[in-house]
Parts: C-alpha cells; structure tokens; sequence
C-alpha cells in the first residue's frame, strides 16, 4: 500500500474510534484490554499519536529514552474526545505535509521513515479502533488489502525480530490463508523463536477465512468463529497466549 492509501485509513480509523467512544461513554470496558475503560483506551492512543507526531516533525533520529514522557491528557472527561480528535487531525497533516526524504527514527523495516510512520499509525489506529468498536457492541471489519498489509506488518514485521516470548520447545507451524484474496502466510515457531515466510507451506495448524477477520484474530481482537481451522488447535493456542507485541 502506498502512504496516501494508509492516510486514507488513518483519518477514517481515527474518526470511528472517537465515534464509537461517544457513543457508549468514557466508562464503557474495554475487553480486550483488560482493565481499561474507553478514557484508558482514548488517552493511550492519543499519546501515541503525539508520540509519533514528534519523530515526524522533529526529524529525531534516536529511539525513546528512559527520560522521556508522554503527553499527559486532561484531566476531565469532557474534554478527553476533543483532546483525541486534535492529536489525530496533528498526525494527519504532520504525515501529509512531511517530505519524503524525512530522516527520522523507525523501528520497522520501511521505504522510508515517513511510510513507515503512515503504515504504523494506520495499524495502531485501526487496532483500538476495533477495541472502542468491540466496546461499543459493534463487531469490526477492515478493507482486505488494509488487513492483508496489516498481516504483512505484524507477521514480518513486529515478528520478523528478535525475542519475545512467542517460542516453542517443539518446533510448530501455524499457516494463515485468506479467502478473499488468496494471501498465505505460514509462521515457523521453535525454540529460538519463529520465522514468517509468505506461502501456503504445511502447517500443524491451518487458520483459513477473510483477510478482515485474520487480521482481528492475529491481533487478538477476534475469535474463530468466522474462521476454518484445520489441524492442532493448540499451536492457535500458543499465539495467543505469547504473541505480544513491542513497539521499539
């Protein structure tokens, strides 16, 4: 996807979010977050968004510091949606109005920092958007090209790097197909930790279904329930419980 193509989704995301908070208040729960309410939900991405808006505008070139704060959000509930909204519509036109040849620091493979900023925020944002959306008693659904890239993002990029906690002592494989556009992923989990390669390879555990709904399942956002899953459940079982995202 191009970098007008992830705005496109950023600005619409963004605006569905805050919907979707004004629509069943600031003291709603967020399941999928556990322990947070939607002014939990609202502040976090609002700083994220400020965070992200600083690297683009400042051109800095270092990752964050131990010193380093986020924007503190007001303290009033009145004001916390409008806080959102402004700090979003600050994203939208620092991306747009950034040069390609911004110098600044990423921490995932990109074209560029200002694509992998746009391709970030599109992600973050579309991802709690689904918690606010969840929240709200609205089931969520994405674009399949934007999910697929999402997938792509996730599964070769957050998980394409050293560490984490998503291991097996037996080696395992868990496959994704999408059936909308006959996208494939097949992800190697051992010991030392995994590797994505982008084919319909074999697979201890096969997860088939829309690009949407892999999205929301590979996020822990979604359930099984519109999905075909073939194979050993449990290796579905591992993400789950260890997939955790870092975003440094």
């Amino acid at each position: 996807m191009q970098i007008a193509e992830h705005l496109e989704h950023l600005v619409a995301d963004g605006s569905r979010l805050a919907a979707a908070a004004e629509q069943c208040g600031l003291d709603a729960t967020v399941t999928t977050c556990p322990g947070w309410q939607l002014r939990d939900l609202l502040a976090h991405v609002s700083q994220v968004h400020r965070w992200a808006t600083s690297y683009v505008t400042t051109g800095r070139a270092t990752p964050p510091g131990d010193g380093d704060q986020l924007a503190e959000p007001p303290a009033g509930d009145d004001q916390l949606i409008g806080w959102f909204r402004d700090g979003h519509a600050a994203l939208v036109e620092a991306l747009r109005a950034a040069s390609d040849q911004l110098d600044c620091w990423a921490f995932l493979p990109a074209p560029s920092p200002r694509a992998f900023w746009a391709r970030r925020q599109a992600h973050e944002t579309a991802v709690h958007r689904a918690d606010a959306e969840l929240a709200a008693g609205v089931k969520p659904s994405y674009d399949a090209t934007f999910a697929a890239d999402g997938l792509d993002e996730l599964l070769l990029g957050f998980f394409g790097r050293p560490g984490g906690r998503l291991r097996s002592d037996a080696p395992v494989r868990l496959g994704l197909r999408t059936t909308d556009l006959g996208d494939s992923w097949t992800v190697a989990i051992g010991p030392d930790g995994r590797e994505t390669s982008k084919d319909d390879g074999d697979a201890d555990c096969t997860v088939s279904g829309s690009a949407s709904d892999l999205y929301l399942l590979m996020w822990n956002r979604g359930d099984t329930a519109a999905l075909d899953v073939v194979g050993k459940t449990e290796v579905l079982d591992l993400w789950r419980d260890n997939a955790r995202v870092a975003f440094r």
